[in-house]
């Protein structure tokens, strides 16, 4: 499985020149999306709607509403 590209601005497109905040969504050659975020599990675990679920291997990842705003237009629609 490769990254075969960004979907959506880079975090220096949306301000972030520090490193600090930089959430990032990716297509990968499968077809599927890598996501970078910051890990929620531990919040949102327990106040998923009754049905979802994760397994152990599974994370809530958070990302801020401005990178999903700015993929949109990168989102293949099939």
């Amino acid at each position: 499985m490769k990254i075969v590209r960004r979907i959506g601005a880079s975090p220096g497109e949306r301000g972030s020149m520090t490193g600090d905040t930089c959430p990032d969504i990716f297509e990968l050659s499968d077809g599927s999306f890598a996501v970078i975020g910051t890990d929620a599990t531990a919040l949102l675990d327990r106040r998923l709607p009754s049905d979802a679920a994760r397994t152990d291997h599974e994370r809530i990842v958070v990302i801020s509403r401005e990178t999903l705003l700015r993929a949109k237009g990168d989102i293949p629609d099939a």
